[in-house]
């Protein structure tokens, strides 16, 4: 197995061993606490633009599962493990990790010490990092004269300079914009016997899960590309509609928070004036974000975020706590919530906001995953609670 080095912007170098395919490949370096769901993980387009580290020690145990994924293909950068697993044992496996990622182009590394990078990006903060792999890559990112591998000061300022942008429009997989539903189709939605239970999912960069868990609930799901405006979401005459998660920056997505805001203005005026039914909103993550932000508040990026399927929430109204899954390096700013805005779940371990509830409209969110899977299933009851919500208008 070759030689690999997974180097952070501030010159920290880790030796390892290549996995996936050879080559340089350079991101936001974060750790997820995942003991399962690597595959998940992997293909969630929530992580797009990241070099994700695994915590967990032994990656690849159960193979390549493609009914598990989260979506069609790996989004992330780039990929770190203490030991991938060679020979996967599980009957539903259909191939191994390695092989898989190399199909998917992703430059890996395994081999470091997975605890003392997770230690150092915790108390540093996230910082950017590049994977590197190959001899002549190797060659070409290190000083000549130097033994101890020291990096050249070109490749850390290339390092240190990469930026995640246009997040949500790199991830997009699916080409259905509501604007090209064509008239038969959106005929055959309003007709549907199922139209009682007919979401519209705005994809942000939605996982597959979301999409099931709707479903197994009977639901008819009409999945509508980020760019979809306001208008084009309300001819399709959904009974409610779902914010999906995804990646990158929220404030990032100014076009698509005006979108959302027209949906909210829509919901007070049927509620004021009655003529017309509202249409609940319920927001995932990245969703729970753009909902917050449309509504006035700010979001703020996390030292080192919430990665994995071992995080505590509090339901404020209850005081009981949850286990939950989560992926995101920004939060909504609690402080910053306008008057119609309460804080309905908080962080057990830092306390920052992991959901909203709104008084004037039908509308609420959270920051974590109802859907999670892998995962803690605890709060899988929020998609009954959000279908409720229909035969409250």
């Amino acid at each position: 197995m070759k030689n690999a080095f997974l180097i952070l912007s501030d010159g920290t170098v880790f030796e390892g061993k290549s996995i996936g395919k050879e080559g340089i490949t350079i991101g936001e370096t974060v750790f997820t606490t995942g003991m399962t769901g690597y595959l998940e993980t992997l293909t969630d387009p929530s992580y797009y633009g990241q070099i994700t580290v695994q915590t967990f020690p032994l990656i690849g145990n159960y193979g390549v599962i493609p009914k598990d994924f989260e979506s069609k293909k790996i989004h992330l950068k780039g990929y770190v493990v203490r030991e991938l697993c060679e020979e996967p044992s599980n009957f539903r496996s259909e191939g191994v990790l390695n092989d898989f990622l190399k199909s998917q182009n992703i430059t890996g590394i395994q081999g470091i010490d997975t605890r003392a990078l997770t230690k150092k990006l915790r108390d540093s903060g996230v910082m950017n990092g590049m994977i590197v792999s190959g001899e002549e890559n190797i060659k070409s990112v290190f000083e000549d004269s130097s033994k101890e591998k020291k990096v050249s000061k070109i490749i850390l300022k290339k390092i240190s300079e990469y930026k995640i942008e246009d997040a949500v429009k790199n991830v997009q997989e699916r080409k259905t914009e509501s604007a090209k539903i064509t008239a038969d189709e959106k005929s055959k939605i309003k007709s549907s016997e199922n139209k009682k239970n007919h979401i519209v999912l705005w994809d942000f960069g939605a996982k597959e899960n979301i999409i099931r868990e709707l479903e197994k609930r009977g639901c008819e799901v009409t999945v509508a590309s980020y760019n979809t405006s306001a208008e084009e979401i309300l001819e399709l005459s959904p009974n409610a509609i779902m914010l999906s998660n995804g990646p990158g920056d929220p404030a990032e997505n100014v076009s698509v928070i005006n979108e959302i805001k027209k949906i909210c203005e829509y919901n007070r005026n049927a509620k004021e004036n009655k003529k017309e039914k509202q249409i609940p909103i319920f927001g995932i993550c990245l969703g729970h974000q753009l909902l917050a932000l449309a509504q006035g508040a700010k979001t703020v990026k996390l030292k080192y975020g919430h990665r994995g399927g071992n995080h505590p929430v509090k339901d404020l109204e209850t005081g009981r706590v949850f286990i939950t899954s989560q992926n995101h390096g920004y939060a909504v700013d609690s402080k910053t919530l306008p008057q119609n805005a309460r804080e309905s779940f908080t962080n057990a371990n830092d306390f920052t906001c992991e959901g909203v509830s709104y008084t004037d409209i039908l509308a609420f969110s959270v920051q974590f995953h109802p859907e999670a899977c892998g995962g803690p299933h605890d709060t899988n009851f929020l998609f009954d609670r959000f279908l409720s919500m229909i035969k409250e208008v």
